[in-house]
């Protein structure tokens, strides 16, 4: 064999150095002998080896003609100094070489070793002393690897050493040692990889991959079943891991992560979602992280379901959201940047953008630009759809969500509050909802002004005497509050005109996403001041039993029991009935606040609606002691019928998927809100 390394480097002494200099370290070099556990054949093999290397050194003659031999290799191109050794040596050698400090070279050259046919026999000394020497040699390359940053290399090398000793069946403890090591190098491996370009797309799928893993074993983000990478560590790694993901890949991996049931992961989705659709100038994507958000059933998420609720268009839903769930501070601080609510809440959904949702990305870089999000084709094309769609189809996405600071609100049943996911996972140093400084807590006014008698014209003229505070520091939002509104009254204005000829002064308020819970065709605001038509709708049917359902772990029967229930009441009511007094048995005040209000609407227009639904299949999508989601299979259709019995409207028989939380209220299973999956 021949070992890469000459007699000076084996010794471990410089070419310059003297006789006394040799004599010197060989003394100390076989007092220090290695006691890695290595037979005493091989550490008799090495002394010998370096006394031939000191005699040669020590030699004036023989020195000198093996320096010149040194030289002549050193002018070769492709030439390197290598010490020939029998193989009665090789182990000894390749220790010596390990010492030197080649211990890559030395792990090769023993992997060599223990391929066939150059394999000892098993059982042998030679056998333990060279699976000793691989799991010695490929734990210290793999440190010097990490030391130069080439974490992939180091992987590598422990992957291949881990195989190696598996393969030969010895050394147990050094292998449990490598794969302990290899496993602290995760992370950093992970970071080598996903920093490598985007175009490298095998490289970045294999760091998602390790990635995925190191979170799988750490029990989810919120886990801590890692004792070798404590909380405060992971939370580090995964700001800065962050930044070189997409935003395509943040979403991929925290939905995956967050509908495994984690709220930390669920809650980083909506933001993924958020920062794609309105830099992407996507709205379906953010009104997909509402949908999420809204589901989550957390505490405290009303001043970001605000922002959301704008970014879709739906300016009123969006103030009262703000207005009933904002913190005292969040609203004094809104009210320093304007005297009028929607560019208080515009003010804010911009700080919140610029913030919290679009810095983070490897391959965004976009500004919270409000007027140039709204100005948009896509975005304006799809508010347009979504407004032609809920006037045919259903009630707005999370009609049964509950009203904005309601005392039947989601139960925060995570460890994560919103605040406390951006802080943790995103490096945000402030609270998501809060402003960047306590201010004082002035009562303000959330009232928009009159808009429903003005046309686009008009419309400018009444927003210029908005007074504002700060008009130089508030551009950017204020034009934005006027590109929206400009749009919300042009919108409203046109279909007021059209429906003033059909003789129903109804005010039609921007459209958010159509994915209600059990679809019902959307109906226009009436009016404060409209009475509902002397005409009396047709009988109806009892609708079934709503009798509490009080048992802590319900079976399927009744769960479709309690579901059938309020499908059947609120069929009922639509229908034209009253609401029962003990609705509230089965369902939280929210969604019988909506029920009420979209028979009230139908009333005011003379109309009424025949409900179809009927329950094909329910399963359990997840449960706890307090609170479950139900995922149904619907067979709906409906008519909407005016005073005189015509039908104005019908939904053709479809298959809808609905999914329905239920909470847990003092015994009693309660609806708290739903949405739709299709």
């Amino acid at each position: 064999m021949e070992l890469p390394i000459d007699h000076f480097r084996l010794l471990g002494i410089g070419p310059a150095v003297d006789t006394q200099t040799v004599l010197r370290t060989l003394a100390q070099r076989l007092d220090r002998v290695p006691d890695q556990g290595f037979t005493t054949e091989t550490l008799q093999v090495r002394a010998r080896l370096l006394q031939d290397s000191a005699d040669l050194l020590s030699d004036p003659s023989r020195r000198a003609a093996y320096e010149s031999e040194l030289t002549a290799v050193a002018e070769g191109e492709s030439s390197v100094p290598a010490l020939e050794i029998t193989s009665s040596h090789e182990v000894a050698g390749l220790l010596l070489l390990l010492e030197a400090g080649q211990a890559q070279d030395a792990f090769e050259l023993v992997c060599r070793s223990l391929q066939p046919p150059q394999a000892p026999a098993l059982g042998s000394t030679r056998e333990a002393d060279l699976c000793l020497l691989a799991a010695l040699a490929c734990q210290k390359a793999a440190e010097d690897a990490c030391s130069r940053r080439h974490f992939e290399t180091a992987a590598r090398l422990l992957q291949q050493g881990l195989q190696l000793l598996q393969r030969m069946g010895q050394v147990p403890e050094w292998r449990q040692r490598l794969l302990q090591d290899l496993d602290r190098l995760t992370p950093y491996l992970v970071l080598d990889l996903l920093s490598r370009e985007l175009t490298v797309s095998d490289k970045r799928s294999e760091g998602l991959a390790l990635l995925e893993q190191l979170v799988q074993r750490r029990g989810g983000l919120e886990g801590d079943g890692d004792p070798g990478f404590d909380g405060e560590e992971f939370q580090a790694f995964f700001k800065q891991i962050r930044g070189f993901l997409t935003v395509q890949e943040q979403v991929d991996l925290f939905s995956r992560w967050g509908d495994a049931g984690s709220a930390a992961s669920d809650f980083l989705a909506t933001t993924a979602l958020t920062a794609s659709g309105f830099a992407q100038r996507k709205p379906e994507r953010i009104a997909a992280a509402r949908e999420r958000l809204t589901a989550s059933g957390r505490s405290g998420i009303e001043p970001l379901l605000a922002n959301l609720h704008l970014l879709l268009g739906d300016v009123d839903t969006a103030l009262a959201t703000f207005a009933g769930g904002a913190s005292q501070e969040l609203k004094a601080w809104a009210g320093k940047q304007s005297g009028d609510s929607l560019g208080q809440l515009c003010a804010y959904c911009r700080d919140w953008l610029s913030r919290d949702v679009l810095p983070g990305y490897r391959d965004l870089d976009a500004d919270a630009d409000l007027e140039a999000y709204f100005s948009d084709r896509d975005v304006v094309s799809w508010v347009e759809r979504e407004d032609r769609r809920r006037g045919r189809n259903f009630e707005p996405s999370g009609a049964d969500a509950p009203l904005p600071g309601s005392a039947d609100s989601w139960e925060d049943a995570s460890r994560f509050s919103p605040a406390e996911s951006l802080q943790a996972f995103t490096g945000s140093d402030h609270p998501a909802a809060e402003p960047e400084e306590a201010l004082d807590d002035a009562p303000l006014s959330w009232a928009l002004p009159d808009l429903s008698g003005l046309s686009p014209v008009r419309l400018r003229e009444k927003l210029g005497s908005i007074p504002l505070p700060d008009r130089s520091k508030a551009t950017v939002w204020i034009s934005a509050a006027l590109a929206l509104l400009v749009l919300i009254a042009a919108g409203s204005w046109a279909l007021r005109q059209r429906q003033s000829s059909a003789g129903s002064p109804r005010v039609v308020a921007l459209p958010v996403q159509p994915t209600a819970p059990e679809p019902a065709p959307a109906k226009t605001t009436p009016r404060p001041t409209a009475a509902a038509p002397a005409s009396t709708p047709p009988a109806t049917s009892e609708p079934a039993s709503l009798s509490p359902l009080s048992a802590p772990n319900p079976s399927s029967d009744q769960w479709r029991q309690l579901l059938q229930g309020w499908l059947s009441t609120k069929t009922a009511v639509l229908a034209g009935g009253e609401i029962p007094a003990q609705l509230d048995q089965i369902a939280r005040e929210a969604p019988i606040a909506r029920l009420r209000q979209e028979r009230s609407s139908d009333a005011a227009s003379g109309q009424h609606q025949t409900l179809h639904v009927q329950i094909e299949d329910l399963t359990v999508a997840e449960q706890s002691s307090s609170r479950i989601a139900l995922q149904a299979t619907l067979r709906y259709s409906d008519e909407t019928v005016d005073s005189s019995g015509k039908v104005i409207r019908r939904t053709a028989p479809t298959q809808l998927r609905n999914a329905y939380v239920f909470g847990r209220d003092g015994g009693r299973w309660r609806l708290v809100a739903s949405r739709s999956l299709n």
